[in-house]
């Protein structure tokens, strides 16, 4: 036990410094590590495996709606990025250029992609002509650069990865359906593959994307009360089209412009999963996503390597035949206590220890990661047992963070109330607005709190907005985010 102990106190604790606990965990637990270049993170590999499994689960998804993955250059012509203002003045800060090839200067600078409509659109142009070349329905995972001035890893950095979809419509309505078929899809699979709950919504005109006519996105709730956008679909209207004279002839023998969409989720989703279901010993990864669903730990005594060895590489065997990702810890440098905090702090939903006691009583003790609670198994039941538990696991951690974000969602009328809420809990806070951006703009100015989402379901019940009093139609989600 003081073993264990030693290892744990690596950590700094959640309520002592959130901030921190997640650094700790971050390098700890191996997910990733900063480098020589400022802003930019190595992901270490068992980083990179969970964000394997998160990719090959929303990969799935998105290709049953239909869409196709592709591949486009990471280098835009200034010329080209510029072609949409209002697209270009949003990300111009955040653009890192590519000035000199070689030995030779550039005749025109290019930008390392911020995002992909410029090239993509460039390309969309050649390729739409007629209606009966749409829709166009493209994905593809690629990595981002955006010159942040303040860096987290997974949560914010200069060089990220990413999916972003963009999609060519001959029609608004197929546009807008397209966007929120996404958000759907993201909602899905963020909650049940992630096991995080989300408020799902409409962004201001001050939130939405550079360049867009609609931008929705989906709005996590991270245990030290703050938000994070989890990920965006972005209903881009014709601005883009009209741009790049992407035209297509319609039915009626018209030259029309295309309706287009962008959407895209980033490895801070990686950060989600810590910040939402981490504790003091480290990472709890929730089984669809985690690398290893079950670690068997061999207890050593006189005689094991010829009776609990066996045992240990068959049950690994039997589970891998299930299609379970196990692995068995056999490392003999190492105590069972200290491989206990190890793989507690890597976030493994279970563990399995088998000792000679356990060899006799063909059984096999099973620890959860989330609880902490042991048990005992049948050898005899495990195909059946152990698939049941990790669903049980996958289940209760969604249900501890959906009563976490309806605990910390507060409905408030009075601005006092409201400051207070920001300043002392966090969370979300349900309140009126009457839609005037300046109003936005000074509750922003005087509590960091912005609008993160309008319900897309609105109450429609009349009230007084939290901050003037002026009449509004809906109340809004305001939180501090990340």
């Amino acid at each position: 036990m003081e073993e264990k102990e030693r290892f744990v106190t690596e950590i700094t604790p959640k309520s002592e410094d959130f901030s921190r606990w997640y650094t700790d965990v971050v390098r700890r637990a191996e997910l990733a590590d900063y480098t020589t270049v400022k802003g930019c993170m190595v992901i270490r590999p068992y980083g990179y495996a969970t964000w394997e499994k998160v990719q090959e689960c929303l990969d799935r998804r998105i290709k049953e709606t239909g869409h196709q993955n592709a591949y486009f250059p990471m280098f835009i012509p200034e010329s080209l990025l510029k072609k949409e203002a209002e697209h270009v003045e949003g990300f111009a800060p955040q653009v890192a250029w590519v000035t000199q090839g070689g030995d030779e200067q550039l005749e025109e600078r290019l930008a390392i992609r911020p995002t992909s409509e410029a090239i993509i659109c460039s390309m969309y142009s050649k390729w739409v002509r007629s209606w009966r070349d749409l829709p166009i329905l493209i994905n593809q995972w690629v990595n981002i650069v955006r010159w942040e001035k303040e860096t987290r890893p997974f949560l914010r950095t200069r060089e990220f990865l990413w999916q972003e979809g963009h999609t060519v419509h001959a029609t608004e309505k197929e546009a807008e359906e397209e966007t929120l078929k996404i958000l759907e899809v993201y909602r899905d699979f963020i909650e049940n593959d992630l096991a995080i709950p989300l408020i799902a919504g409409l962004k201001t005109e001050s939130e939405k994307f550079a360049g867009a006519l609609k931008t929705y996105a989906v709005e996590a709730l991270m245990t030290d009360g703050k938000a994070l956008q989890a990920g965006t679909s972005h209903h881009l209207g014709q601005h883009f089209a009209k741009a790049f004279d992407i035209k297509f002839e319609d039915k009626d023998q018209k030259m029309k412009y295309a309706w287009q969409t962008s959407w895209g989720v980033t490895t801070r989703l990686v950060g989600a999963i810590i910040m939402t279901h981490g504790d003091d010993s480290g990472l709890i990864l929730p089984p669809k996503v985690a690398p290893i669903h079950v670690i068997i730990i061999p207890i050593p005594a006189a005689g094991w390597q010829k009776k609990v060895l066996p045992l240990v590489k068959e049950v690994e065997r039997r589970l891998k035949g299930i299609e379970l990702r196990v692995q068995a810890d056999l490392r003999e440098v190492y105590s069972p206590g200290w491989k206990f905090s190890e793989w507690e702090m890597r976030g493994v939903p279970l563990r399995l220890e088998i000792g000679m006691k356990e060899v006799a009583e063909k059984r096999a003790v099973a620890v959860r990661r989330d609880t902490g609670a042991k048990m005992l198994i049948s050898l005899v039941d495990l195909e059946k047992e152990i698939p049941l538990l990790l669903a049980e696991i996958q289940n209760s951690l969604f249900k501890k963070a959906k009563k976490f974000l309806q605990d910390n969602t507060h409905t408030v009328d009075d601005y006092d109330k409201f400051k207070e809420i920001i300043k002392t809990k966090g969370g979300f806070i349900y309140s009126f607005w009457c839609g005037d951006p300046q109003c936005e703009q000074k509750i922003k100015e005087e509590t960091t709190a912005t609008i993160r989402a309008l319900p897309l379901k609105p109450d429609h019940v009349p009230g007084g907005c939290v901050k003037c009093g002026r009449p509004s139609a809906q109340r809004v989600y305001f939180a501090k985010a990340y």
